[in-house]
C-alpha cells in the first residue's frame, strides 16, 4: 500500500477493525519511511449488476438511487437514515448473491416492498404508489386492503381463468405482485 504522503510502498498496520456493517475492513497504517499515518479500506470486489429498466434500457445498479427512493418513501415515518442505508445494503447484498448479473427493475422494486412492509406500512404504500404507477384511488384502496388482510388475499385466490384480460382484477394483477393480486379485486 502506497503512503498517501511520500508514496513509499512499505507500511505497517497499526489497527484493523470491521466497517460498513461488516462489508469492509478499516486499517490504520503507518509509513515505514516518513511515519505518516493513514487509513485504508479493504472491500470485497463486487461484479457490476446491470438493471433492465421498464423501457428495456440497461444501466448499472446505483445504490444511491435506491437510497434516495427509500428516503423519499420514508419521509416523516420515523425511520432513521442509518436504517435505510442498512436496508439498501441488505438489498444490494441479495442482488449480489444472485448468479444473474442482469436484473429487472421490477425485481428490485418487489425486493424493496418486501423489506419495507414490516418496517412501515406508510412507506410501503408510498413506494408502491410510485413503483407500481398508481393511476387512481382504487389502486391505493387495493394496496391498503392487501396490507390489512394478507391472509384473506391468499384464501380467496382466483384461478387464472377468472382473470380475463381487461377486467379490473386482471388490470390490478398487471400492477401488483403475484401475492398482492391473489384476491383478483
Amino acid at each position: 500500500m502506497r503512503c498517501s504522503s511520500c508514496q513509499h510502498t512499505n507500511s505497517r498496520v497499526l489497527e484493523s477493525r470491521s466497517a460498513e456493517s461488516g462489508q469492509s475492513i478499516r486499517r490504520r497504517r503507518e509509513c515505514l519511511s516518513c511515519q505518516h499515518r493513514f487509513t485504508t479500506y479493504e472491500r470485497i470486489e463486487f461484479v457490476p449488476i446491470t438493471v433492465i429498466k421498464r423501457d428495456s434500457k440497461r444501466e448499472s445498479f446505483d445504490r444511491s438511487k435506491l437510497v434516495r427512493g427509500l428516503v423519499r418513501a420514508c419521509e416523516k415515518t420515523g425511520l432513521s437514515n442509518s436504517a435505510l442505508e442498512t436496508l439498501a445494503e441488505e438489498i444490494e447484498a441479495q442482488l449480489q448473491g444472485r448468479s444473474l448479473r442482469e436484473i429487472a427493475s421490477s425485481e428490485i422494486g418487489e425486493l424493496v416492498l418486501l423489506h419495507l412492509r414490516p418496517l412501515s406500512e406508510v412507506a410501503y404504500v408510498r413506494f408502491a404508489s410510485v413503483y407500481r404507477q398508481f393511476r387512481g384511488i382504487r389502486d391505493f384502496v387495493d394496496t391498503l386492503n392487501h396490507l390489512q388482510n394478507p391472509l384473506n388475499c391468499i384464501q380467496n385466490q382466483d384461478t387464472p381463468s377468472d382473470l380475463e384480460a381487461g377486467t379490473p382484477a386482471a388490470d390490478a394483477c398487471d400492477r401488483e405482485s403475484p401475492a398482492s393480486c391473489a384476491t383478483g379485486s
